[in-house]
């Protein structure tokens, strides 16, 4: 894959924006973290929506579009936000209604309307559009669960939730760029049929180096010591290579949609990086297993 240094430059511009958007979203507040995740979260379900569309021919109703990412907005606050959702009492009359399950009882709801309306729609494009409530809407909540905790973490409580986050998005970000750059100067064996421009060592360069960069960047920043080396590598080592790994069978994962729906890219809200889906595919596959290693590791 040769380098093209305009499609480059496109890229680097385009990214400088993205980059100081999701900087203030991710650093300000938790509460700039949920609407800017909030935002790319109905960004994902448009374009998801529009490749089932374009894969099987077919055409879903907008209200059932929107009743789909509102149960999934739903789903990733109930699930990613800690102590929030209490039972809700209506005065004068005491009554009580749990507000957890009012929202299963919507999401079940959700999917026998969906599944039942229009015979027209193919059942796999029905049952493919309910996949996104877990492909998109309980990855954002991990997620979402991730900023909002406190970890034990070198023997103490400390909301490093925030760093957490930063954490994986700049482990995926490092990672897209070391493989786009190895690649681009010497790759020359296809990874995947899937992705035709993906080489053998970009992708094995942009995980290493992605690795080593942010151990690098965690040791400068945090410093180390000799007791807590153990600690330090599962917290700066693990955590990215997690993110390296998985985040190119996200990347892997939407190019096949992409295939099957015989489009370029999922949108077109960033020149020369496509739509959300496009910029977001690493995240959505990687963020399941990082929060699971940081259940079964770190807390």
């Amino acid at each position: 894959m040769a380098f093209n240094f305009q499609t480059f430059k496109t890229r680097a511009l385009t990214a400088l924006l993205f980059v100081a958007v999701m900087l203030t979203g991710l650093l300000w507040n938790f509460w700039s973290f949920l609407i800017l995740f909030t935002v790319i979260h109905f960004g994902c379900w448009y374009e998801y929506l529009k490749l089932v569309e374009k894969i099987y021919s077919t055409k879903i109703d907008i209200v059932i579009k929107w009743f789909f990412a509102i149960c999934g907005f739903t789903l990733m606050i109930v699930l990613g936000v800690q102590d929030y959702w209490a039972d809700i009492y209506f005065y004068p009359f005491s009554i009580k209604i749990s507000v957890k399950w009012s929202i299963w009882i919507l999401e079940i709801v959700c999917l026998i309307f969906f599944l039942t309306q229009n015979k027209q729609i193919p059942v796999k494009a029905k049952w493919m559009s309910f996949a996104g409530l877990i492909y998109i809407s309980l990855s954002f909540a991990l997620f979402l669960n991730i900023r909002d905790n406190v970890f034990i973490f070198f023997g103490a409580e400390v909301d490093f939730g925030r760093m957490f986050v930063c954490i994986i998005v700049f482990s995926i970000w490092i990672n897209d760029t070391m493989a786009y750059l190895v690649g681009s100067f010497i790759g020359k064996t296809p990874f995947s049929k899937i992705s035709p421009k993906k080489t053998v060592e970009g992708t094995l360069g942009g995980i290493i180096l992605c690795i080593v960069i942010m151990g690098l960047f965690s040791y400068v920043f945090f410093g180390v010591k000799e007791d807590d080396i153990k600690e330090f590598a599962l917290f700066s080592l693990g955590i990215p290579a997690i993110c390296a790994i998985f985040g190119t069978f996200g990347d892997l994962f939407e190019s096949k949609l992409k295939r099957m729906a015989d489009v370029k890219d999922s949108g077109s809200f960033m020149p020369g990086h496509g739509g959300f889906l496009d910029r977001f595919d690493s995240l959505l596959v990687a963020v399941p297993f990082v929060w699971l290693y940081l259940k079964l590791v770190v807390y």
